[in-house]
């Protein structure tokens, strides 16, 4: 019988070891990023013309952030910013001078996948990159970069040959640019086609950039099956950004009689030179000018299409994690590195200020994750490197600016980490937005907007020239002058008077 009873004891404390082992084995992160996907393109988050089903499934099984944001860029590519934030987890005016280091092939052990590697994690990056350091300098395992830039008739360089061949027959360079820009023109404007590869962009071997990434993935997490390791993966889409190249069947879902202008549709943003928003950046330079009804209606087609070819994808990617088995152990974030205008506010970029420019979805799913909630606290889209971290159990280092919102999604927590919002383009644009109102300035007019984002979420109705909200807009640009120096900040805006 003692003996007996030695075997039991044995097997019980053996039998919890083995428990809770199990328990704290490190969960898998997949961390999945389009380009410049804005907020309002997925229909679980309002937008019920675009087709959406498997980001509507994500949304349904885990918890969204109804406000994300980027907190801006130093140059016109300002998903160049976002992803050099989320990989280095700086500040974005910090992160451009952590780029010099980068440059250089220093500190490459303090950025996010070197993070994860040291914490024992499987480390695996397919898609758009887009930053300075080498990819394969961050991650252990690295297929099919994707250049930051499409090449088209803006920058080919020598790319594609259908370019090269009109520059040999003396094309101008205007000429050349003119294939796929500023249109479309009327419906007789034959000059692009989102199904025609000639024009490079989004093809790779006759495969859909999408589905190389897709492909990708599925590669990985097959391998990944026979492995104890827990393994991070970052995985970067190209889509939604232009060319906004879909094959026919996903176009063909959205006929243009059924597309809607946005409410904020403006023919000529009234500031857009002013602000840095005119004909030469290359974003804007995609429709005509003045926009037309017609013009802006097609680049919805178009994008809403590539939407829906990138959201297959990406439930092809659940359905191989859940056939794994890993899924009831794996957490997965979907973001995109910022929003994008498509006519609203007479834009067409992401290099704004607005709502739709800096505010991306973001949505993540997993162990002890509440399904279907959501949160209205103010976060970064940063902040999916500091929750990552803290899942995989490893401390952020004290260099990390962005914040783990774990504490938010169990309801321990109920208010932002930030006590307000920051926002910066260049020297062109400064933001902040604070407990329902926002404040826009453009330094070069000396102008001020401000926006109440609870009662006018489109952001078109300019509260600062009624002299009742002046002192709150007195305020709040106090605030951004403190924001600015907190966050090295090197534009002056001191000398504009609220």
């Amino acid at each position: 019988m003692k003996k007996l009873a030695v075997v039991l004891i044995i097997l019980l404390i053996y039998g919890c070891r083995t428990e809770n082992k199990k328990e704290v084995s490190p969960p898998n992160i997949v961390f999945i990023f389009a380009d410049d996907l804005t907020y309002k393109a997925v229909n679980a988050l309002g937008n019920s013309e675009v087709q959406t089903p498997n980001l509507d499934r994500i949304a349904a099984a885990g918890t969204t952030f109804t406000n994300a944001y980027n907190m801006g860029a130093w140059n016109g590519a300002v998903c160049v910013a976002s992803r050099a934030m989320i990989i280095s987890g700086r500040s974005v005016w910090n992160a451009n001078n952590f780029r010099k280091n980068w440059l250089q092939g220093n500190e490459m052990d303090k950025t996010w996948g070197r993070l994860m590697q040291a914490g024992g994690y499987q480390t695996y990056m397919t898609g758009k990159w887009h930053v300075d350091a080498p990819a394969d300098s961050v991650f252990q395992n690295v297929v099919h970069i994707r250049p930051g830039m499409p090449s088209d008739s803006w920058n080919h360089n020598g790319r594609i040959a259908y370019i090269n061949k009109l520059a040999d027959q003396g094309a101008s360079e205007s000429e050349i640019r003119a294939i796929g820009y500023n249109r479309p023109l009327s419906e007789k404007d034959t000059s692009w086609s989102a199904t025609d590869k000639k024009f490079g962009g989004f093809w790779e071997g006759g495969t859909h950039w999408s589905e190389v990434l897709k492909d990708d993935a599925l590669g990985f997490i097959d391998q990944a099956k026979t492995s104890d390791s827990p393994f991070f993966m970052y995985l970067a889409f190209n889509a939604p950004h232009d060319p906004r190249q879909a094959p026919q069947e996903y176009l063909d879902k959205y006929p243009l009689e059924d597309i809607s202008l946005p409410k904020s549709w403006l023919p000529m943003y009234p500031y857009k030179d002013s602000i840095g928003n005119g004909p030469d950046l290359r974003d804007e330079a995609l429709g005509p000018f003045p926009r037309t009804a017609y013009a802006i209606k097609t680049h919805l087609k178009e994008y809403y299409a590539i939407v829906s070819h990138l959201d297959t994808q990406v439930g092809k990617i659940m359905e191989a994690l859940e056939k794994s088995g890993k899924m009831d152990n794996t957490y997965v974030f979907f973001t995109a590195d910022h929003g994008l205008a498509l006519g609203r506010h007479g834009l067409l970029g992401k290099q704004s200020q607005f709502d739709h420019s800096i505010r991306p979805p973001f949505m993540i799913l997993g162990p002890d994750i509440p399904q279907g909630k959501q949160i209205t606290a103010d976060i970064y889209l940063q902040d999916a490197m500091a929750t990552a971290l803290e899942l995989a159990g490893i401390e952020k280092p004290q260099y990390v600016f962005f914040n783990s919102i774990l504490k938010l999604i169990d309801g321990t927590r109920t208010k932002s980490y930030y006590d307000a919002i920051y926002g910066g383009y260049v020297n062109t644009q400064r933001m902040i937005r604070k407990e329902g109102f926002k404040l826009i300035v453009y330094p070069k007019i000396d102008k001020i907007l401000l926006f109440d984002m609870e009662n006018d979420p489109d952001e078109m109705n300019d509260l600062f020239k009624l002299p009742e909200y002046r002192e709150m807009g007195r305020e709040l640009f106090m605030e951004l002058l403190q924001l600015q120096k907190d966050l090295n900040d090197p534009l002056d805006i001191s000398h504009i008077q609220p």
